[in-house]
């Protein structure tokens, strides 16, 4: 695989194609967070997930990153599956991290990546469904609809 500028911006169009596929797995893993967690968390748009996925590749450092790993998850396929189960997760639940930003955001898309994953599944290569449900951690993750992301965090120490 060769990364060059060229090969992220298609990267960034295949992700931004996907919200189809993609926003739907973000509304339904919130509403199933939600549930767990007994709060209510607003849908993402198709329009929200765009925007955000312009923002995630105009930061040029991440975006290459993010056009890695989901050119890799494009692009694995392991016989049988289950031996490239560690592989596709890994990959999965560090695309997901990285889309989300730094910590503590990347920690949560982390763990949501899991939850995400449990219930997709995309036809194709060993890597279809866990690129999806990374690409919905992720970017459920950083986008807003979640209370306790809206407002000052009452941890904030003055200056």
């Amino acid at each position: 695989m060769e990364l060059t500028p060229s090969v992220v911006a298609a990267e960034r169009e295949w992700v931004n194609e996907r919200a189809p596929t993609v926003v739907p797995l973000i509304n339904e893993t919130r509403a199933r967070l939600g549930d767990c967690f007994d709060v209510d968390v607003d849908d993402v748009s198709r329009d929200a997930y765009r925007d955000e996925v312009r923002a995630v590749f105009a930061d040029g450092d991440r975006a290459v990153n993010v056009a890695g790993y989901v050119g890799l998850l494009r692009d694995l396929d392991v016989a049988g599956d289950y031996p490239g189960f560690v592989v596709d997760e890994v990959l999965g639940r560090e695309l997901a991290a990285t889309v989300a930003g730094g910590q503590p955001l990347a920690l949560l898309a982390q763990a949501t990546f899991h939850f995400a994953d449990v219930t997709t599944h995309t036809d194709g290569g060993a890597g279809a469904d866990d690129l999806d449900a990374a690409l919905a951690a992720g970017f459920q993750t950083r986008l807003p609809g979640w209370e306790w992301t809206e407002g000052e965090s009452p941890f904030a120490v003055d200056p």
